[in-house]
Formats: structure tokens, sequence, C-alpha cells
């Protein structure tokens, strides 16, 4: 049987600004390597193209949103709630918990089966305010706080969460992005998390690896049936910044221009050549259905960006796929 080949999908969050029917009508018309849509649900993910409570209470509100989508030719690839249900401040811990849940639902509702989530990060120790990532223990004061919070809070969650969405969905993947800041950033905080439930899986988005130092392809052949989604989104380095104040800025984002690196366009930081070995890695992995083009270089409008990623992913895949727009 012959790998399955990803897709190309969208974020849709930089165009959160316009309406559904705008960046549908968009795309269809301008962006046809595109067939996907990754949709934010909530938590700090923006719900401009998605009414969940709407949708969740009414079945004729559900079928009108997905026909929108569909009548162009187009599906929705993955739901988007990434948020901290972890976060000592409980007012965000609920509201991000149940934006989650809601997904989850909601998922099973409409076919869904890949919600990109992060992980969260809690406290350091009881009373703190505030998230305390835990990134590392080269001082007395940070050693062992990953621990703690695995053993008060991370544990207990995320093996209820994967319980809950195996309970709705059999088939939902849960797609954790490995990312800084939270308590899933690279493969071994993923492997420990992934170990609780089925359902958790990974979303792989190389242009953190790339600023963490790690290798992107390395990690898709060791999570392999894990992963259930990616990102596609580059990062361009600046030598002489990056000399100076290194990967650590605490600046970052702003001034994006003095910054040691930038999120970037597809292509711009790894060229083609890079994206077709990662696109052939993914396609080995065996789950991942969709490389969603998520912009968040600060130089290049939007739209521009986004219709240069999908160009070069479709170069890199060898075949554009173009759809055919149903009626």
């Amino acid at each position: 049987m012959a790998p399955l080949q990803p897709k190309i999908g969208l974020v849709t969050e930089p165009l959160a600004g316009q309406p559904l029917r705008e960046v549908l009508d968009w795309v269809a018309a301008e962006v046809p390597e595109i067939s996907g849509l990754e949709i934010g649900t909530g938590a700090y993910a923006p719900t401009n193209h998605c009414d969940m409570a709407r949708l969740l209470e009414d079945p004729g509100a559900r079928r009108m949103w997905t026909k929108e989508i569909t009548a162009r030719g187009l599906d929705i690839a993955a739901f988007n709630c990434w948020g901290n249900p972890l976060h000592p401040d409980q007012s965000i811990a609920i509201a991000h918990d149940a934006a989650l849940r809601d997904t989850i639902r909601l998922a099973s509702e409409t076919g869904v089966d890949r919600i990109v989530a992060l992980a969260g990060c809690p406290a350091g120790a009881a009373g703190d305010a505030t998230p305390h990532f835990a990134g590392g223990g080269w001082l007395p004061y940070l050693e062992k706080v990953y621990q703690r919070q695995w053993e008060r809070q991370i544990h207990d969650y995320w093996a209820e969460i994967g319980a809950f969405a195996n309970r709705s969905n059999p088939g939902l993947m849960i797609c954790l992005e490995l990312h800084p800041g939270t308590v899933v950033y690279n493969v071994e905080t993923f492997e420990r998390l992934a170990a609780l439930s089925p359902a958790i899986a990974a979303n792989i988005d190389p242009s953190h690896f790339f600023w963490m130092q790690m290798d992107s392809n390395l990690v898709v052949q060791r999570l392999a049936g894990r992963i259930g989604h990616a990102h596609g989104t580059d990062v361009v380095f600046q030598a002489e910044k990056l000399a100076l104040n290194g990967l650590l800025d605490h600046r970052w984002p702003n001034p994006a221009a003095e910054m040691p690196w930038n999120f970037a366009v597809v292509g711009r930081g790894h060229g083609r050549d890079w994206w077709q070995g990662l696109l052939r890695d993914l396609a080995a992995a065996g789950r991942v259905k969709t490389i969603a083009i998520e912009h968040e270089d600060p130089f290049v409008e939007p739209k521009e960006g986004i219709r240069q990623a999908a160009r070069l992913l479709a170069q890199a895949l060898g075949n554009a796929h173009r759809r055919k727009v149903t009626a």
C-alpha cells in the first residue's frame, strides 16, 4: 500500500478578520493547492469562523456551515483549540478546558477526526498565579518543577481528557503541538504524555524545532504513527542578532526586526528540497492527512504568504492535486 500523501491545508486564524465565506471564496479562487481547513474553536484560538455553541445546539446550523465549506471543494482537516487548560488562573483553566471538551463534542458531531491543541502549562508551585515553563533545571530553583507539575496536574488531567475523547469519538486524535512554553515541547515530554491515552497524538510544526535546534526528520521518524497532523511554518535566523542575543531573547516577537529569529513563509528559511524530505517522512509515518499552512511571518502580508507557501508545498509534494469544486 502506498504511503498516505498529506494534502495541503490552511490554518484560517491569520484571516480571522474576514467572514468565513469570504475566506472560502478567496481560497477557492486564489489558492487551488489548498483543500483542507484548520478552523479555530476557542481557548486562545479565535472563533470568528466557528460559532461552536450554535453549531453544537443546532443540527441545521451544522449542516449549513459544513455545506458552505464542502460546496467549494474544501473540507475541515482539523479544529484548532490551542489554549492552557492547566493554567493556575482557574477562570482561564476552566474556560479552556470547556472549549477543548466542546471541540471534542463538535468533532464527533461533524465527523472531524483531528483536533490541534496545546498541552498547557501549570503553576510551578502551589499558590503561583502564573504558569511556570519548566524548560530546564540548570539552577537549583528550577530543578524538579516539571516532576511536581506532572504528579499534581499533568498526569490526571490528560489521562481524563484522553478517556473523554475516546468515549466521545474513538477515532479522534488530539494532536498536541510540541511547543515551548507548554509541558509538551520535545520528544521526551510528548512520549510521556502520549502514553496516557491512544487519543493523544502529535502535531508536527517544524518551525519550533528549527529554533530549538531539533531535527524535524528524526522527530517524525521517532514518533511515526503517533503523528496525526502537521503545520507548514518556517523560520529565518538573523546571524548578527543571534550572535548577540541567542535563541532565548525575552523580547520575542517584537520588535521583529531586532529578533534573532522570526517565523517565516514556508521556503524562506528552508528550501523546497528540505520540505520535500519532511513531507516524505510525514507520508511514511502513515497517519498525517494534512500539512496546514500557518502564516506567522511578521514581514509578509498573510494572503501573499499563504499563496507562496502553498506553491512551494505543492511543488514539494510533486503534484498539486487540484480539487474539483462540488455543486
